[in-house]
């Protein structure tokens, strides 16, 4: 794989399937390391600003321990710190952060304000969650599902429920990787057109699928993977009882995990909601792998700082 250094984590739109890979391999490799108690600071000196404008517990705590690890100093910044956009000019931020640190870790609302930044300095912007893409809990996602199935390309992943940045993401790299992803929302809470379309260009082999379809059941009928999110995001709260209701259909118990393989998985971002988009049943079942997945978002936190920074 050519060197990342330098690169943007923004959406993984941009990244081939080898790099996608080597991204992973460096993760597992990383993983393997601290597993070993072998120690890896490769960023000895480097400092990255954390810039969060939504409320995290995986994200910080993943990244300023990948940071400890590799000897990097984190500045956590919240939003009445940075203010950005309104204190001053997102390109000026940009500019100002070259001057002062190696990366810039962003949890923010509009993608947009990502790009933006991104465009206006040379040192490496990881998107740590937008409204529309949330491509480190992708990264760690695609680890997990390697580790348990010693494959990616050729799988079955169904994506139950809400439309959203993590739906999105998963679409990108499902696109790019041979997974065959099909996802059931409620009319109405599908995943954005033109990223569904980007998945469907990304398909290189005949036998491969990027499918949309409201019935759950046939999400999940021979799936490898069962996936689902939260039926109100951040940002929607005011929307929460009509969700409740609408979603309801959609929630991942045992009924609907009966219908993928015996052998398949049941992965969340988390939080969750038990007696809402899961039971808690199948949440705390032998088939859930939540936790290893969390676990997972700090190794592919570090993998993407050496890859960018080193």
């Amino acid at each position: 794989m050519a060197s990342l250094k330098g690169r943007d984590i923004l959406s993984l739109r941009n990244y081939t399937q080898d790099e996608l890979y080597g991204l992973l391999a460096k993760a597992i490799e990383l993983k393997r390391q601290l597993k070993n108690g072998l120690p890896h600071r490769y960023l000895e000196g480097k400092t990255i600003a954390m810039i969060f404008h939504k409320p995290s517990s995986r994200t910080r705590i993943s990244f300023e321990t990948a940071a400890s690890h590799l000897g990097i100093h984190p500045i956590f910044m919240r939003d009445e710190e940075i203010q950005l956009g309104v204190r001053e000019p997102i390109n000026d931020i940009g500019r100002v952060l070259d001057g002062y640190v190696d990366a810039v870790v962003i949890r923010t609302f509009e993608q947009g304000d990502v790009e933006e930044l991104a465009a206006h300095t040379d040192i490496p912007v990881i998107n740590a969650l937008t409204d529309s893409y949330h491509p480190m809990q992708s990264l760690a996602d695609l680890m997990t599902i390697l580790e348990l199935k010693d494959r990616l390309t050729g799988l079955k992943l169904a994506y139950v429920g809400d439309g959203n940045n993590v739906a999105h993401s998963l679409l990108v790299v499902a696109g790019k990787l041979g997974i065959n992803m099909t996802i059931a929302c409620p009319p109405g809470y599908e995943p954005d057109s033109e990223v569904v379309d980007f998945a469907t260009s990304s398909i290189r082999n005949l036998n491969h699928t990027i499918t949309v379809t409201d019935d759950p059941f046939e999400a999940a009928r021979d799936a490898d993977i069962i996936y689902t999110d939260v039926w109100a995001s951040m940002g929607q709260e005011a929307e929460r009882d009509k969700r409740l209701k609408v979603f309801r259909p959609y929630q991942v118990d045992s009924t609907l995990m009966a219908s993928a393989k015996p052998s398949a998985i049941f992965m969340h971002c988390l939080p969750a909601h038990r007696g809402e988009e899961v039971s808690g049943e199948v949440m705390d079942g032998a088939q859930s792998v939540v936790f290893q997945q969390s676990e997972n978002r700090l190794h592919t936190a570090k993998a993407a700082l050496v890859s960018l920074i080193k």
